[in-house]
C-alpha cells in the first residue's frame, strides 16, 4: 500500500499498519476535521484527523521509532468524535481531553483489538501512550503529535514552505526516545510556526465564532437529549446534517449562522464573544556546549515570542459578529 503524504513524501506501508489503516475507526478520521468547527466557516481548513494520524505514523517512522509507536502513532486519535475538540467545549472541558477519557472505550469497542493480536501485540500495552516518547511529551518539549499538527495546518494554511519544512525536519534529532531540535536558529523558526497554529489560527476569530456557535448547538442538542454523545461518533458532516434536520427552533438559529460567508473581527471593546483557550506554549530543548538546555535560555526572541503568546492567551480573543447572514 502506498501512502503519498504532503509533508512527509512517499511511504510503502503494509502489514498491521496497513490493516489498521484501512479498518472502519481510522477510515472514518477521513470524516472528522482537524480544526473542529474551522472547515465550516473556511472550507480551505480541511486538513482531517486522518491526515494528521497517519503523519504522526510517518514522521515517528522517520525518527527511528519501533513499529509498536507507529501504531500509537496511528491510533491517538482515533477517539475524536466530530468536530473533535468543539465537544470539550460543549462540555466545559477546560483541558480539552475528552477524546483521551473515552480512548479506552472506542478502541475496545472496534476491531482494532483484534487486529493487533492478530499479528502478535499485545494491544493493552500499545493504548498505555504513556510508553511512547516520541509521540507524547508534556509541553515546551517537542513530539511527534505536536510536530505534525504545526507543520501539516501551517503549510496547508499558506504559512511556511516545504523547503522550510525540510530543513526543520533534518534539524531533528532523537537522544533517549525523544525528539529534540539541532539548532537555536530552528527552534526559534519552530517556536514561531508553532504559535502561528495555537495563537493566529486557533484564535482567528472567524474560527472563535465557529466553535462558539458549533458548542453552544451541540450543548443545546445534548441537554434536551436530541442527541447523545454516541451521535458523535459518526462522521463531521453525517452528525452536521443530522442537526440541521432537528427541529427545534435555537439551533437551527445557530446553525444559519454557521457558514463561510460570516462577518467577524477582533474588536475587545464591543464583542459579543470572549474565549479564553488552553494555554499552550513551546520552548524545545537543544544541544548547547554537550548539554541539552531551554532554548529560550539562548534566544531572545524565543523569550519574547513566549512571553507574547502568554499574553494572549491569557486575554484571549475578543470577537464582534459584524454580519452572520447568507
Amino acid at each position: 500500500m502506498q501512502i503519498i503524504d504532503e509533508i512527509y513524501g512517499t511511504y510503502m506501508i503494509d502489514g498491521v499498519l496497513k490493516e489498521l489503516i484501512l479498518s472502519e475507526p481510522l477510515q472514518r478520521l477521513k470524516g472528522i476535521y482537524q480544526g473542529g468547527a474551522s472547515y465550516f466557516v473556511n472550507e480551505s481548513w480541511n486538513v482531517t484527523r486522518y491526515d494528521h494520524s497517519v503523519g504522526v505514523m510517518l514522521l515517528i517512522q522517520r525518527l527511528g521509532g519501533s513499529i509498536e509507536e507507529q501504531i500509537a502513532g496511528l491510533l491517538h486519535d482515533v477517539s475524536h468524535t466530530a468536530f473533535s475538540h468543539v465537544i470539550d467545549f460543549a462540555l466545559h472541558n477546560k483541558e480539552e481531553n475528552f477524546h483521551e477519557e473515552i480512548y479506552e472505550q472506542i478502541i475496545m469497542a472496534s476491531d482494532i483489538p483484534h487486529i493487533l493480536t492478530a499479528y502478535g501485540y499485545n494491544y493493552k500495552e500499545l493504548l498505555d501512550e504513556t510508553r511512547w516518547t516520541l509521540l507524547e511529551q508534556p509541553a515546551p518539549e517537542l513530539c511527534a503529535d505536536r510536530i505534525d499538527y504545526t507543520l501539516r495546518d501551517m503549510y496547508r494554511y499558506g504559512n511556511i514552505s516545504m523547503e522550510e519544512i525540510h530543513s526543520f525536519l533534518e534539524a531533528l534529532f532523537v537522544l533517549g526516545g525523544k525528539v529534540y531540535i539541532g539548532d537555536v536558529k530552528t527552534a526559534e523558526w519552530f517556536v514561531r510556526t508553532y504559535y502561528m497554529e495555537v495563537i493566529d489560527f486557533f484564535l482567528n476569530p472567524l474560527n472563535v465564532y465557529g466553535y462558539d456557535v458549533l458548542a453552544r448547538t451541540l450543548k443545546l442538542a445534548l441537554d434536551q437529549q436530541l442527541i447523545t454523545i454516541d451521535t458523535l461518533l459518526g462522521r463531521d458532516e453525517e452528525v452536521m446534517a443530522l442537526l440541521r434536520s432537528l427541529d427545534d427552533h435555537d439551533i437551527k438559529g445557530l446553525l444559519d449562522g454557521l457558514h463561510p460567508l460570516v462577518d467577524v473581527i477582533e474588536d475587545r471593546y464591543n464583542y459579543d464573544i470572549h474565549v479564553i483557550g488552553k494555554m499552550r506554549c513551546i520552548d524545545p530543548s537543544i544541544p548547547i556546549n554537550g548539554q541539552l538546555v531551554r532554548s529560550s535560555s539562548v534566544s531572545q526572541e524565543i523569550v519574547k515570542m513566549n512571553q507574547a503568546a502568554k499574553q494572549k492567551a491569557e486575554e484571549g480573543m475578543f470577537v464582534k459578529v459584524q454580519s452572520a447572514s447568507k
